[in-house]
């Protein structure tokens, strides 16, 4: 199957799957992030949260913990680093929803911030630059509260069918963001996993635990530098 093909394929399966995950009901994952940040004892351990879409939340997968920011935390338990890791995904997350639920967050005391959204705003096309302000916007308010905190940004990309000029200026969204903001930058968060059958779910978008573990690898060499 050529490219052109398979990316075809891919477009039409993200939008069956972000337009499937805006179904799946907020509360409940709120509910899930509000019972971690209650769990964790800030007195003790610096806190890493991941805030992003359904690639963060693990959606499909039998157990939340096989999502990649599960694999980290179990990576942090392993090398006892001073570090508590909280999965703050939301499935079917676009900028704009990320930008009005940060605030409810920022509750918590944050340390290392790895931000991973956007994805949803590629595969409806919004406009480039709502998408930059939006992010923009949510960096703005983490930086406002937490000055200290080291920021990660994870970089996303849509398939060509969204044409080469959106396909183009979407891209360089995440290295712009990274380098104004003095950001660690994941180049793309799904390298060695996107357009591979057996490391992705039935939808062909979101990871196989398999698929998760690669990624976290792929988030884990730049983050592991900011747990210093």
């Amino acid at each position: 199957m050529n490219k052109v093909t398979l990316s075809g394929i891919l477009l039409a399966a993200l939008i069956m799957a972000g337009c499937g995950n805006s179904a799946k009901s907020p509360n409940n994952d709120q509910a899930q992030a509000t019972t971690e940040v209650a769990k964790t004892d800030s007195a003790s351990k610096k806190i890493v949260l991941f805030f992003g879409d359904s690639l963060t939340a693990g959606y499909g997968l039998d157990d939340p913990a096989d999502a990649f920011p599960g694999v980290i935390s179990h990576m942090v338990d392993s090398l006892k680093l001073p570090y508590k890791v909280i999965n703050a995904g939301l499935s079917g997350e676009t900028t704009a929803g990320g930008n009005g639920r940060i605030n409810w967050l920022l509750k918590q005391k944050i340390d290392v911030f790895v931000l991973e959204l956007g994805a949803n705003d590629g595969l409806r096309g919004i406009p480039v630059n709502e998408t930059a302000k939006n992010l923009q916007s949510i960096v703005d308010k983490v930086k406002a509260k937490y000055p200290d905190a080291k920021l990660v940004l994870l970089g996303m990309q849509v398939p060509p069918n969204m044409g080469a000029d959106y396909t183009g200026k979407f891209k360089t969204v995440f290295p712009d963001l990274a380098k104004k903001n003095n950001m660690a930058l994941v180049p793309f968060l799904l390298k060695d996993v996107a357009g591979i059958p057996s490391l992705n779910q039935g939808d062909g978008i979101h990871p196989t635990a398999q698929g998760a573990k690669i990624v976290a690898d792929n988030v884990w060499a730049v983050l592991k530098d900011e747990l210093k």
